[in-house]
């Protein structure tokens, strides 16, 4: 058996280590299906900006009776694009009495931020120009 050291993607202090940029190297089939579920959340200008209104609330963490009104939806239909937002990995959310408060997870922002970025100092390459 190897004595190689697994890994765990996100528990590692490399920005690089659990998958490359977009930008540096080919996308592996299974980071691809994981990602674009991750950008098909955030696809929605709804649940683009109830992850906003999580992200920016002070103090960190919002109830999701502070979200409500600021959308002309009804509850569950909000609810259901909160629950889009936990399956892609975004946000979190706790119960506590009647209420559900929700945080972002900052992990996969970070994740996406390093996935989007271009490497310091290497420029994009220019495309090749189409002959006629």
């Amino acid at each position: 058996m190897s004595k190689q050291e697994l890994v765990v993607l996100g528990q590692t202090d490399e920005p690089d280590a659990c998958c490359p940029g977009l930008l540096t190297a080919p996308l592996e089939e299974e980071q691809a299906a994981e990602l674009a579920k991750v950008f098909k959340a955030l696809g929605d200008p709804v649940r683009l900006r109830l992850l906003s209104m999580i992200a920016s609330r002070a103090g960190g963490e919002v109830c999701v009776c502070d979200l409500t009104p600021a959308f002309d939806l009804s509850q569950p239909t909000i609810s259901h694009h909160l629950k889009l937002l936990r399956q892609a990995g975004l946000i979190d959310c706790e119960r506590r009495g009647t209420w559900v408060y929700y945080w972002l997870l900052p992990e996969m922002t970070d994740r996406l931020a390093g996935i989007l970025t271009r490497p310091a100092g290497e420029p994009l390459t220019e495309p090749a120009e189409a002959t006629a």
